[in-house]
């Protein structure tokens, strides 16, 4: 593949021979992979347009990038790629470019559309297994040319954290997304919002770090550091799986049409409130079938906020007995990614089934 690889200059010094005990990192070196994206737009002279920006002008937007004291690499997707069009392969290329140059670099920041944003940092968090340095996601709802983007505090801040040690070790060893001051677990964000600056929601999992005038950190709530984990990228995606959402009226044509799709394998199915769903003879009758040959059901709740909770109300015990699998709190962009990815690199569906039931990389409450 051809990337557009791009040194940013900084104040950055040689690496320091004894680790530090702060949370900087000097002499860091950051690899920043734009993929494409609001952030990365520019108005055209017409001021009517938008097209994209020359990263080899970053530091005539971004002055501020020449006053750190890390080492920024910028690498660029050959063709960038509006976010609407993001598909597993490109989620295994990132994962691919991370793997390759895992020693180089502390840490990674991934310039992002938002719409789907919350999708690919899923699918980072389950392709990266084993993980043991940051991997930010950011973004922008304005454009880097705007005159009140939030693409200069986003960017930069997302650095700072990808840069972030303490006692030599990287403070955020996962993958996340920072977005309007707040970082959160990539495989448990949502986007909620398209006309305001905090566009992620984390609805079932607290704040990773808050920005303020300081960076505040909830160690709490980040994943540890592994001192024996050794990166282990996969490089494929089973992409038949299905979203069904529920609604009042939907016909019997509509899901029977679906369940039987040629080489389906898994369907999220999007129930109310706490796993809730029809309890009408033919609709169990199809989720029955599609489960006797053997496609996955995930149950996850249309609620932002909440769990599932197969068999607390009458109208959700069937689905248990049938074998409809509990999709507990994960979003659906977790649920979806989590499912391309164990279809794709277990041997059997009884231990797809098992990993769906638990906790993989943090997406979901035990």
């Amino acid at each position: 593949m051809a990337y557009q690889e791009i040194k940013i200059q900084t104040a950055a010094k040689a690496p320091p021979a004894v680790p530090g005990t702060g949370l900087s990192s000097p002499g860091a070196y950051i690899l920043v992979i734009y993929t494409g994206g609001t952030l990365g737009m520019v108005y055209d002279k017409n001021g009517q347009h938008l097209i994209p920006f020359d990263f080899e002008q970053i530091q005539e937007k971004l002055p501020e990038l020449a006053r750190f004291h890390i080492n920024i690499t910028l690498l660029s997707f050959d063709v960038i790629i509006d976010s609407s069009n993001i598909k597993p392969e490109h989620w295994i290329r990132l994962a691919q470019i991370i793997r390759d140059r895992y020693t180089h670099y502390d840490g990674f920041v991934i310039l992002h559309g938002t719409d789907t944003m919350a999708y690919s940092a899923s699918a980072l968090s389950f392709l990266l297994e084993d993980l043991n340095k940051p991997v930010i996601f950011t973004g922008a709802q304005l454009p880097i040319g705007a005159p009140r983007t939030d693409a200069r505090s986003n960017f930069i801040s997302a650095l700072e954290i990808a840069s972030a040690r303490e006692y030599g070790r990287p403070l955020v060893p996962e993958v996340c997304i920072y977005f309007g001051d707040s970082l959160l677990r990539g495989n448990r964000a949502q986007k909620v919002e398209s006309t305001h600056f905090s566009a992620f929601e984390s609805p079932n999992y607290p704040v990773l770090a808050e920005a303020g005038v300081n960076i505040n950190y909830n160690r709490y709530a980040i994943r540890p550091y592994d001192i024996t984990a050794s990166l282990h990228a996969h490089d494929q995606m089973d992409s038949n799986v299905a979203v069904l959402t529920l609604f009042p009226g939907v016909s019997r044509s509509i899901i029977e049409n679906i369940l039987t799709i040629p080489g389906l394998r898994a369907v999220v199915l999007r129930t109310y409130g706490a796993g809730n769903a029809p309890t009408d003879a033919w609709f169990i009758n199809c989720l029955s079938q599609a489960i006797e040959n053997d496609i996955l059901i995930y149950n996850v709740s249309q609620c932002n906020g909440g769990m599932v909770m197969q068999g607390r109300y009458e109208t959700s015990k069937i689905l248990a007995q049938i074998g409809v699998i509990s999709g507990k709190d994960i979003t659906t962009d977790a649920a979806v990614t989590k499912l391309m990815y164990l279809l794709a690199n277990n041997v059997s569906l009884a231990d797809v089934r098992a990993n769906l039931m638990r906790p993989i990389r943090g997406e979901m409450s035990l």
